[in-house]
């Protein structure tokens, strides 16, 4: 247990994955650690913002409460893009996480940290959040299996929203088999969160897909690296017996502007609420006009992409502009649905790389501009605008950096997913980073 404990240390300080940990572990407990956007009894939840400093909530997320309940100790909070929003986890205010195999470049993002904590722990869950590919993303970069459940099927309440029809609470580790355990105890309905009630019911065991489909629009623009990895990858899966049939699926391309709109739509209401008067920071001059009491603590007190994303959202919420771009975009989302269950009817899952490139290095991120960043997303929106659940495991390395894959199935399917993946790791070794405590 102290090695372990070292381990979570070790991650806290050299790789920044953690923005709090706990004084030491208990005898007889399996450890795993939350999303800074997850509240939790004992830690603060800032979702990595600093207009959050301080907030401590009294209770437990479900999912958290749920973890406890089954033998669980919560470890600590990891590190994140400021309440979501990022693809690198560099918009954080409480640090930047680094990526474990290569300190100089990114974990992926928003929950970069528990990609982190993931990796270099073994034997380690981490609860991620998604709203756009927050759990795919950094489980591709840094190496891991992250699961991305169906929208619903685990309890959002405790969550710190970023867009309330987006996000889903998932799983990061080392093992398929270690993320479905675990989503077995935190999936179910929850009467605290109503879009949890009306799930089915988690079968015994998943059906092993047989065929799967590659959009081929997912292949375009991609690293060469990424993509010849991915060719081998489809390879492997033939060798197991699936069969891999190239498809058109020609609204993806419609799936990324839909997914900016909704999302910061639903991100610019939700932050409406952090004025300086219930959580968090607060303004001490009292004798001010209540629009400069809440102007100076949300100038401070979010970075520069929540203030963009809020002006965002805000402009395509606007009288004149909302049927042009936010009705428009829910439209385009129920053609995804429709699109994806076509591609259903013939197949049991899609498959595409995960991210189109390997880890990018830091200084190759600061000279991204927001839409360069935003277009990173393009092949985890699509499931995350739809609901689905998806999966991402390791299939190659590129000069030592992990080449993630991602597939999807229709919802509430999460078990076959979780089947797939865990055959997966029957053919291919993933490989970890070494770490001299």
């Amino acid at each position: 247990m102290s090695d372990t404990y070292g381990l979570i240390r070790y991650a806290q300080t050299k790789h920044l994955a953690f923005t709090e940990v706990a004084e030491g572990l208990e005898d007889g407990k399996f450890h795993f650690s939350a999303k800074d956007n997850l509240c939790a009894d004992g830690f603060q939840a800032r979702a990595g913002s600093a207009v959050l400093d301080g907030y401590s909530p009294p209770f437990d997320a479900t999912c958290i409460g749920r973890m406890k309940g089954s033998g669980g100790q919560l470890v600590g909070k990891t590190t994140m893009d400021e309440f979501g929003f990022g693809t690198f986890s560099t918009n954080s205010a409480h640090g930047v996480p680094l990526n474990p195999f290569d300190r100089e470049r990114s974990c992926g993002g928003s929950s970069g940290g528990a990609g982190a904590a993931a990796c270099l722990i073994p034997g380690h869950i981490a609860l991620g959040v998604s709203t756009g590919g927050s759990i795919s993303g950094p489980a591709s970069f840094c190496g891991v299996v992250g699961l991305t459940p169906t929208y619903g099927r685990v309890s959002r309440y405790g969550l710190i929203d970023y867009g309330n029809s987006l996000d889903k609470v998932g799983l990061l580790s080392r093992s398929a088999s270690l993320v479905a355990r675990h989503f077995r105890t935190m999936a179910g309905p929850d009467p605290k969160d109503p879009t949890s009630c009306a799930q089915p019911a988690l079968a015994g065991k998943g059906r092993m897909p047989s065929s799967l489909a590659v959009p081929r629009e997912a292949l375009q623009n991609l690293d060469p690296s990424v993509r010849s990895s991915f060719q081998e990858a489809l390879g492997k899966l033939k060798g197991m017996g699936m069969e891999v049939h190239e498809v058109s699926m020609g609204s993806l391309r419609f799936a990324l502007p839909a997914y900016y709109i909704l999302a910061t739509s639903e991100a610019s209401t939700n932050l409406a609420r952090y004025c300086g008067m219930r959580f968090g920071r607060r303004e001490e001059k009292f004798d001010q006009h209540f629009n400069d009491f809440f102007t100076g603590v949300r100038s401070e007190g979010f970075g520069d992409e929540a203030k963009r994303r809020i002006l965002l959202g805000t402009f395509c919420r606007m009288v004149g502009f909302r049927s042009r771009y936010y009705l428009k975009s829910l439209a385009v989302r129920q053609l995804l649905i429709e699109e994806y269950r076509k591609v259903f009817r013939d197949h049991d899952a899609v498959v595409t790389p995960t991210m189109p490139f390997v880890s990018p290095r830091f200084e190759e991120i600061g000279r991204m501009k927001p839409l360069e960043m935003y277009g990173a997303d393009v092949l985890t929106v699509p499931p995350n605008l739809t609901g689905m659940p998806h999966i991402s495991v390791p299939c190659a390395y590129v000069a030592g950096l992990p080449v993630g894959m991602q597939m999807v199935a229709d919802h509430w399917k999460e078990l076959d997913l979780l089947e797939a993946a865990s055959a997966w790791e029957n053919v291919f070794e993933y490989r970890f980073p070494e770490v001299s405590l």
